[in-house]
């Protein structure tokens, strides 16, 4: 991963956007990011995060914080855009946080939602891939091969956590290794089996809880029929061996018992059910000779009862015959009682309506009402031209007053064009000034065009002079390595090669055959064989020396062959760069970019400034044609206004005459409307009330003829006599009541058993009634008895059943326990097998760290001079706490092995930088190898001395042989002096800046 580019805007302290060009920071492999406490160092690191993952690191990102810069303008949204190339691809991330904004019509803000935005870069253009925050967050940590918290760990190095990770107890160590290092699938082993081993003692014991369980209910169920003495769980408890064959024995006992009870209870069932049967005859007949005799009782009892209402069922039948009459005269009287309240209410309306008329027509008639109002009707039409008139007056009034503004405006043109035209002079020798500057600026920006790229070539050239100068001095190195190598190999093989010609007669001895002549003298015979002598060489010997010499010769003549190259481009390169050094062409480059690049932006003005000489030469020709047209204006306005004051003069004259006492004909136009409508109105009430009066007289004649005809004397008489509805039905109801009760009393009366009955002697129900109730009980209790006993020999049955299958089931269950817990126990580090006390996760963890150490060792020598190693310790930890995650540091001076924690200031942040470092690529390796081209290493440099800066420089330097670059945050002013690339925050009241600087120059 290797940032290119970085544009905040907005954001933390910056309210103005910003860019940070990491490419040109880069170049120098190390580079320095400072500025003032608050200035926003760390701010920078903050919005690299937040464009990958969306959020910045630690507590900085905690409810409640807002990313957005206090310093910017309302209107600038809050936005991070990051450049990067991962994986092969150069992307572009782009975010926005949820944020609060000026709502673009009227008042107050409005809040918009957080915006993400993914771009990709195919050699031509840039194409959209995405706006999802779930997909770009998805696709970043599948690049780069790392969550939010491994990159603030591994990119972005803090040096105070990693202190405090030196001297942190295991449990906290291992907390921070855990999120750097995926071991969740260990972790999750270990809660699988703990899980399990819960799961299975859950159900070993939920089976002995089952039986029990059982045998409580086995006792429950038996009751008293079997010896509780014999019951055998006070004496045995969950787990207990013994449990099985005494709930066994037990149950058989109780099962027998039972049976015993349900003969007896079966026998007593028979006796109670006859003693029933005669009890329940016998109550039967007392009750029903009982009600016979109440019968004929409350038959006597309701007849004199009826005798004595005879006269109240006279005066009901009187009051219903008058009533039926009274029902024909109501329609009259209703009639009669509408037309009062109408005649009633038309009289206060004409009394009101009169009230509001002028005392000359309080006692007119309906005649003369509409005579004034036929009057008033035509003096209100001919207010018609006048209205119209006023308005015409009105008008005047207000073109009169637009002619007004309309010459205060022109007068107010006319001033702002004379001002102007007076300044054109001055302005037009200005703006043709700035035409010639930029001329001048842009031909000075060709001639250092011209200059720049060959000073460009020429510090490309000695740099890598430079840098060929080391490859040559490497191979320089490994030349005379492997020349010494391959004499020493040919030194070899010559001796081998002798040692074999000395003994090379045994080799030929050994080949020979009886019978066979010597290939050496001929002979046949071979009397006295050669034998080998001791450390003999043999030709296989001979033959791999001589290949291990040629390939010492192929190493020679390759290394040979490489430095004869890296000589030759190295040549080129000093031939191109010429005689000055490095330092002396990267100064003058500097200095020649930033003198072309001033020169581009001043001459980036030239077009600007020739348009803008031609728009005011071209508004100087309208300025003073409008002058013109604006004095021709202004006469035509001063006739028309001359015109208008003569009309409304006139117009003025006629409606005096027609006004009147009103101020305006439209006032008295109202004044002659309310009039007529309170004539209107008086007319309109005294015509109701006539026609209500005639009404009211005829509805008396109607009801006198109604009331007569009904047999009524008088109309008084009438109304007395109607009833509503409701109470004529209520006596109706109470006559029929009546009459059905005469005619079931005479049907009682000839009932022959309820009168036989009353001759007997007095029943009695009660006693009869009680000893059924008793026999009864007793047929209930011999049931129950024996439904019980039944019961219960069934329950024990079936309770014995389930009791031994749950013995038999729970055998492989505690079998299984056992297993798992003895894993789990194991896993968990809280087994006796496991000596340290180290669960799964802290054992792959240890591993990890033991990499960690191995790594920073290789840095930390360098930074220590040789003294200090990280060493990872897996010794068993005091009391009851873990084993496996600590962490000591060798000291070469004494030998010894001791606590990190004893080491100094300047000596704890070089071994927890080069822990961070060795993290880093543990890290890197552990995400599958991804190259991380771009570290930053925030503060500590400030408790080092020189010496100790300069190890640590030259260590950060050799990360460069990774092709990667570190960004160093530090307030440490040394360090401005060492690192030629620096980035400075500035801190102002407006909100920070960013300022690059590479070799004394700023930009």
């Amino acid at each position: 991963m290797r940032l290119h580019r970085l544009r905040i805007t907005a954001f933390g302290p910056f309210a103005e956007p910003q860019e940070i060009d990491f490419d040109a920071l880069s170049g120098a492999g190390i580079f320095l990011l400072h500025g003032p406490t608050g200035a926003g160092k760390t701010s920078v690191l903050d919005a690299v995060c937040y464009a990958l993952y969306g959020s910045v690191p630690g507590a900085r990102q905690a409810p409640g914080t807002s990313l957005r810069s206090d310093h910017a303008d309302p209107g600038t949204p809050t936005e991070v855009t990051l450049e990067l190339t991962a994986g092969g691809r150069r992307l572009e991330i782009t975010r926005r946080p949820e944020q609060d904004r000026p709502k673009k019509r009227g008042t107050g803000t409005t809040k918009d939602k957080a915006q993400s935005r993914l771009r990709e870069y195919d050699g031509e253009q840039w194409a959209a891939l995405s706006r999802s925050h779930q997909e770009i967050g998805e696709e970043v940590e599948q690049l780069l091969g790392m969550s939010r918290e491994q990159f603030c760990q591994v990119v972005l190095l803090p040096q105070g956590e990693f202190a405090r990770f030196l001297r942190a107890d295991e449990a906290a160590r291992g907390r921070l290794l855990g999120r750097l290092f995926d071991t969740r699938r260990f972790a999750a082993v270990e809660t699988l089996l703990a899980e399990r081993r819960r799961a299975a003692e859950a159900k070993v014991r939920a089976g002995d809880e089952k039986v029990l369980a059982i045998a409580h209910r086995l006792a429950q169920a038996a009751g008293d029929s079997a010896d509780l003495r014999a019951w055998p769980l006070p004496g045995h408890q969950p787990g207990d061996p013994g449990l099985a064959e005494a709930v066994r024995a037990w149950a058989a006992v109780a099962r027998s018992a039972a049976r015993e009870r349900l003969t007896v209870a079966e026998y007593a069932l028979a006796a109670a059910e006859g003693r029933d049967a005669a009890a329940r005859r016998a109550a039967e007949e007392a009750r029903e000779l009982d009600r016979l005799q109440r019968r004929h009782a409350e038959t006597a009892r309701r007849a004199a009862l009826l005798a004595e209402a005879e006269p109240e069922r006279r005066r009901i039948r009187e009051l219903l015959d008058r009533a039926g009459r009274a029902a024909l005269v109501a329609p009259a009287l209703e009639l009669r009682g509408a037309a009062h309240s109408a005649h009633l209410s038309a009289a206060h309306t004409e009394a009101a309506a009169r009230a509001e008329l002028p005392p000359a027509l309080a006692d007119a008639g309906t005649e003369q009402l509409a005579a004034v109002e036929q009057r008033l009707r035509e003096d209100l039409g001919a207010l018609g031209a006048a209205r119209r008139a006023e308005q015409r007056s009105a008008e005047i009034g207000r073109e009169r007053a637009g002619l007004e503004r309309e010459a205060r405006d022109a007068e107010e043109q006319l001033r702002e064009s004379a001002e102007w035209l007076a300044r054109w002079e001055d302005t037009r020798t200005a703006l043709a000034g700035r035409v010639d500057a930029a001329q001048q600026a842009a031909t000075l920006a060709e001639q250092l065009a011209g200059k720049l790229e060959p000073a460009r070539l020429h510090l490309n050239a000695a740099r890598r002079r430079d840098a060929l100068d080391a490859d040559a001095q490497r191979g320089e190195g490994e030349l005379l390595r492997v020349r010494e190598e391959s004499a020493a190999v040919r030194e070899r093989w010559l001796e081998l090669k002798e040692a074999r010609l000395r003994g090379i007669a045994a080799e030929l001895a050994a080949a020979l055959a009886p019978g066979e002549p010597c290939t050496v003298c001929g002979s046949a015979e071979h009397p006295a064989l050669a034998r080998p002598a001791a450390g003999h060489v043999d030709r296989a010997a001979e033959e791999a020396a001589h290949a291990r010499y040629e390939q010492a010769e192929d190493r020679r003549a390759a290394v040979e062959r490489g430095l004869a190259a890296v000589q030759e481009a190295r040549a080129e390169a000093a031939a191109a760069a010429g005689d000055a050094t490095t330092a002396e062409l990267l100064a003058l480059t500097s200095d020649l970019s930033s003198r072309h690049a001033a020169a581009h932006a001043a001459a980036a003005g030239l077009h600007a400034a020739r348009e803008q000489l031609a728009r005011a030469e071209r508004e100087h020709a309208v300025r003073g044609s409008d002058r013109l047209d604006a004095e021709r204006r202004a006469a035509a306005r001063v006739s028309r206004r001359e015109a208008l004051d003569r009309e409304q003069a006139s117009l003025e004259a006629e409606l005096a005459l027609v006004r009147g006492d009103a101020p305006t004909v439209a006032a008295r136009a109202r004044t002659l409307e309310d009039r007529v409508r309170m004539v209107t109105a008086a007319a309109a009430a005294l015509r109701r009330a006539e026609a209500a009066a005639a009404r009211l007289k005829e509805a008396d004649g109607q009801l006198a003829d109604a009331a007569f005809k009904a047999g009524f004397d008088t109309v008084e008489a009438a109304a007395a006599a109607v009833l509503p509805d409701y109470e004529r039905t209520a006596l109706q109801h109470r006559l029929d009541a009546w009459q059905a009760e005469e005619a079931m009393l005479a049907d009682r009366r000839r009932e022959e058993d309820t009168a036989a009955s009353a001759a007997l002697p007095a029943a009695d129900p009660d006693a009869a009634g009680a000893a059924a109730v008793r026999a009864a009980a007793r047929l209930r209790e011999a049931g129950s008895a024996f439904d019980a006993a039944r019961v219960r020999c069934a329950e024990l049955d079936r309770l014995s059943r389930q009791a031994e299958q749950e013995l038999r089931a729970l055998g492989p269950l505690r079998e299984a326990y056992e297993r798992v817990a003895r894993l789990a126990a194991l896993t968990a580090g809280t087994s006796a097998d496991n000596e340290r006390k180290m669960r799964l996760e802290a054992y792959v963890l240890a591993a990890r760290l033991e990499q960690v150490a191995a790594a920073a060792t290789v840095r930390l020598l360098k930074m220590s001079g040789g003294r200090y190693t990280l060493v990872h310790s897996d010794a068993k930890a005091s009391g009851r706490g873990r084993s496996g995650l600590g962490l000591h540091v060798v000291d070469a001076w004494t030998g010894n092995e001791r606590d990190t924690a004893t080491l100094s200031g300047g000596e704890t942040f070089f071994a927890s930088l080069a822990l961070a470092l060795g993290l880093a690529d543990v890290v890197t390796d552990e995400a599958g190898g991804v190259r991380l081209d771009t570290l930053f290493i925030d503060e500590g440099f400030g408790s080092l001395d020189d010496q100790a800066l300069d190890e640590v420089l030259d260590v950060l330097d050799s990360l460069r042989e990774r092709d990667r670059s570190v960004g160093i945050v530090s307030h440490v002013a040394d360090l401005r002096t060492r690192v030629q690339a620096q980035l400075e925050i500035v801190k102002q009241r407006g909100g920070s800046v960013v300022r690059h600087r590479t070799a004394g120059l700023t930009d």
